[in-house]
């Protein structure tokens, strides 16, 4: 019986279109049910659509959204004793990207429209801009941590 290396850290594939691992992360994060071309369709509409709206390649516009949305610092819960503290933690690139990722899908399922490549398309030209519940999300996120500042001595 062979053992695969578990220490060994996978890497996503890069996606057929654009040739970019955070488009493939973006298709598995949208995936419900294991219907991978729904998936890949959301994903390359809202692409076409953020071309036609911004007239630069969308691409660009993705990656600068993801930098945009991802936080430096998070809160963990540590409990100490017998009370809980949120001690903030500083947060890695891959987690950084996986969480703006997260955020970007969750709030753009919750705007208002029709299809999902329309909501994708406007959740993530918001992020690029900096504006939208995104952007609030990571500001939140920093501030609970920057409130929690005295308890960063309690980081493991």
């Amino acid at each position: 019986m062979s053992r695969r290396n578990i220490s060994k850290k996978r890497f996503p594939e890069t996606d057929s279109i654009y040739n970019s691992y955070l488009v493939n992360l973006l298709i598995t994060r949208i995936l419900k049910s294991g219907k991978k071309n729904i998936a890949k369709n959301i994903v390359y509409q809202a692409f076409d659509i953020i071309q036609k709206k911004t007239k630069e390649d969308p691409l660009v516009i993705f990656e600068k959204a993801i930098r945009n949305a991802s936080p430096i610092v998070e809160v963990k819960a540590r409990r100490v004793g017998g009370s809980t503290y949120q001690v903030p933690i500083e947060v890695s690139g891959f987690r950084g990207t996986n969480l703006s990722l997260r955020w970007i899908i969750r709030y753009s399922s919750q705007r208002v429209g029709r299809s999902m490549s329309i909501k994708l398309a406007n959740e993530i030209i918001d992020t690029a801009n900096e504006i939208g519940n995104t952007i609030k999300k990571k500001e939140e996120t920093h501030r609970m941590a920057e409130a929690n500042k005295a308890f960063a001595h309690f980081r493991y």
